[in-house]
């Protein structure tokens, strides 16, 4: 799971999203819509697995994350989030130990995605949800994503999926898809001065940059 970049360029990292106030609001709203209504902020049974600084993790009540870069953690911790260092292919978790797991763009970042998977799998209880979030490459904005990538120190050594790849690798590890939607139809940049754009919210996948999907184990 590369992680140098978030490490060596962790308040850089974090900048983005005051930078992009607008556009981290859309993504927070869609991962809003997906988690279960019955999850409560701040239980000890929800967890975010590439956790970096903690900005989605502490816009949605989730108290502790896993990570692998140790400067993101210290940002997190600042957050208020209990920083876990670890990695996704082999998750510091008891098993059945969670009834909400979030994972927000890490799936591109991870060197095993069916190991990455399995974990989640395995840490979740049988009734357990889990929210994933992909940059969509097969989006218009997500193929300029992957086209410039390489003059990215973030995104380089990104595997970008695209929203029904993801729910093709869920289904192949035994989850069961709930929920599909997207957001950011336009350039992020555009989304400062409009707040109506920043709060749309599709169901599918395909048009907009940041696909979110809810799952849970098959039974």
């Amino acid at each position: 799971m590369p992680h140098a970049p978030f490490d060596q360029l962790a308040d850089e990292y974090d900048a983005w999203y005051d930078e992009n106030r607008g556009a981290f609001r859309a993504e927070l709203f869609a991962l809003e819509h997906a988690i279960p209504d019955a999850f409560d902020p701040g239980s000890d049974r929800a967890l975010e697995v590439g956790v970096g600084t903690g900005r989605f993790a502490d816009g949605l009540g989730i108290p502790v994350g896993v990570d692998p870069a140790r400067n993101s953690l210290e940002l997190a911790r600042e957050r208020g989030i209990d920083p876990v260092r670890g990695v996704a292919e082999s998750l510091p978790i008891t098993t059945d130990a969670i009834d909400l797991a979030v994972v927000v763009t890490a799936l591109a970042f991870v060197d095993d995605l069916e190991a990455t998977l399995e974990e989640l799998r395995r840490v979740l209880t049988p009734d357990g949800a889990l929210v994933v979030a992909v940059l969509d490459r097969e989006s218009p904005l997500g193929a300029s994503y992957e086209d410039r990538k390489e003059a990215s120190p973030f995104y380089a050594d990104a595997d970008f999926l695209s929203g029904e790849a993801t729910c093709a690798a869920l289904e192949s590890a035994g989850f069961t898809i709930e929920v599909r939607l997207q957001t950011i139809f336009d350039d992020p940049a555009d989304l400062e001065t409009n707040p109506v754009k920043s709060a749309e919210v599709r169901e599918g996948h395909g048009d907009g940059l940041f696909a979110v999907v809810r799952a849970r184990p098959a039974e």
